[in-house]
């Protein structure tokens, strides 16, 4: 077994833990492996040990890695996302997690619209309000979602958020909780599929799944520190 599938391995056992702990069915956590400053060589090791979700943080890097993945692959933008990038992430990704303005999601409509698609996207809140975070405050989700709803080009998924870097996991709950109780005020308010919350990484993935995360982005804890 190699240390990326090790890897792998412990992460989806940990997701499952934490799941059960909150009595969850694991199988309702999506793993994305962050693919960001890592080689296709290692990203295609990641798909042969059974990973078939895979989040870039940047349009360009994605442009020359994803033409090499295989089929059936379902392809994240997690990072922050440019207007002036908009046309070729809606060829490169099957969802965007990080809508954070209303100038985004009309330029990402606008783009779907002239391409005869429908995007599926989820909004980026910054919850813990710290100026070096992307996101919209939890105040403005409702006037986004409204906008939205008008928007043909665009799929609303559900919400996203970073927790602020802590020296112990537990000090994200907080963050988490507030998106989750977000995520149910949306789905109130707009007909979801299903709400899907992306929220926990490496450091505090398993707070976020016991706080009803649906996707978790991983990176470091699948191929290691960054090169």
């Amino acid at each position: 077994m190699s240390e990326i599938e090790r890897n792998i391995a412990i992460v989806r056992e940990r997701i499952a833990a934490a799941a059960t702990r909150a009595g969850r069915n694991p199988e309702e956590v999506t793993l994305v492996a962050v693919t960001k400053g890592v080689g296709i060589d290692r990203v295609l090791e990641a798909i042969a040990s059974g990973v078939t979700h895979i989040g870039e943080n940047r349009v360009q890097e994605a442009a020359v890695k994803f033409p090499h993945l295989p089929p059936g692959i379902v392809r994240h933008m997690v990072g922050h996302l440019q207007r002036n990038k908009a046309k070729l992430a809606l060829r490169l990704f099957d969802l965007i997690h990080s809508v954070d303005s209303l100038r985004l999601a009309e330029e990402l409509n606008r783009r779907a619209m002239d391409a005869g698609v429908t995007m599926d996207v989820l909004i980026q809140v910054n919850v813990s309000g710290e100026p070096t975070k992307y996101g919209i405050s939890p105040e403005e989700v409702e006037a986004l979602v409204e906008n939205m709803t008008s928007f043909p080009g665009l799929r609303l998924r559900g919400l996203m958020t970073i927790a602020p870097l802590g020296e112990h996991a537990e000090q994200a709950r907080p963050y988490f909780r507030r998106l989750r109780e977000l995520g149910e005020r949306l789905r109130n308010k707009v007909r979801l599929e299903k709400l899907e919350l992306s929220m926990g990484m490496t450091d505090d993935f398993e707070v976020a799944v016991e706080e009803g995360a649906t996707i978790v982005r991983i990176g470091r804890a699948i191929f290691g520190p960054r090169e």
